[in-house]
């Protein structure tokens, strides 16, 4: 299955806001439409948003408008920005070089994934391994296998996982919904852990390696992930366990010198004082909700790319 793609005309796309309820794909043939299922996390995952910002410019022809809304639509994801560029610069030589170039993105996110999955799976040592992670970084946040998870799998078709411990990941619970679904259709073992117990179940041991995703990567290796990365790596510091990001080349943004100048992006307090509806808190009550952090390079072993092993 994969998650975002281009048929008879239209992105199709997991609608990921319904499950692990239900499996629902969307077909979207206006820009509108797919910047409204990027905000709202229908779709997301850096690999994924690369290619919808690709496949939106697409759908927009020349109105340059929605192009620049497109574009602004997740401001701390670098990857949809990337994608949108990459296919707008091809808008003077007509639609089909621009459908020709979104194309090329979706099968060389594919490719990518393959080779960040086998390039991890390489890298880590020893049979029987157990992992943790945090959000969701499978086929869900790619066009197919995914990227820290990619490299899970990997390792499984291998015959070298024991276990996955997924946090949860509050506040929109994409480890509880999403990865959790991804790796049962695996068939790999794992725990589902509230986000505060991870740092402590690294501290009592028997945990190989900590494997997150990324949004943006400044130049020094500073990476903004999922809000929870950075207590992580300071969990996994501590502990002695090796941090490791996992991201396409892409991902990586020159143009940002340091962690410092990544714009993190705040979602509200809707997120935070409800969950799918169910109101936690009174009415009335405010919350701050930065949906990224940023984790300094220098509590990171390595980062894990399509192309190579980068230790920041």
């Amino acid at each position: 299955m994969r998650t975002i793609d281009w048929v008879d005309g239209a992105v199709e796309l997991v609608d990921q806001t319904r499950l692990p309820d239900e499996c629902v794909m969307l077909r979207i043939s206006a820009v509108d439409e797919l910047i409204d299922a990027i905000q709202r996390l229908a779709v997301r995952g850096a690999p994924a948003l690369g290619v919808a910002g690709a496949l939106g410019v697409v759908l927009a022809g020349d109105d340059q408008d929605a192009i620049a809304r497109l574009r602004a639509a997740r401001p701390t994801a670098v990857n949809l920005a990337w994608g949108v560029d990459q296919a707008a610069a091809w808008l003077p030589q007509g639609p089909e070089a621009v459908l020709e170039t979104a194309l090329r993105i979706r099968d060389e996110d594919i490719a990518a994934c393959q080779a960040m999955g086998e390039r991890g799976a390489d890298l880590l040592e020893g049979h029987r391994l157990r992992i943790m992670t945090l959000c969701n970084t499978g086929g869900l946040a790619a066009v197919e296998r995914g990227t820290a998870l990619g490299v899970v799998q990997t390792l499984h078709e291998r015959g070298r996982m024991a276990e996955v411990l997924a946090l949860e990941t509050r506040p929109l619970l994409q480890g509880a919904r999403l990865t959790t679904w991804e790796l049962g259709r695996m068939g790999v073992p794992h725990r589902l852990v509230a986000d505060s117990a991870g740092p402590y179940l690294l501290a009592r041991g028997g945990i190989d390696a900590v494997l997150i995703g990324a949004d943006r990567i400044a130049a020094n290796g500073d990476t903004a992930n999922k809000i929870g990365s950075y207590s992580l790596a300071l969990g996994a510091e501590r502990a002695g366990v090796p941090f490791y990001v996992v991201a396409p080349e892409t991902t990586i943004d020159f143009a940002t010198p340091t962690g410092e100048q990544i714009e993190i992006e705040d979602r509200g307090s809707a997120e935070v004082v409800t969950i799918r509806g169910v109101r936690l808190a009174p009415e009335g009550t405010g919350a701050a909700n930065p949906a990224f952090d940023v984790t300094p390079h220098d509590l990171i072993t390595a980062i894990i790319t399509d192309k190579r092993i980068i230790r920041p």
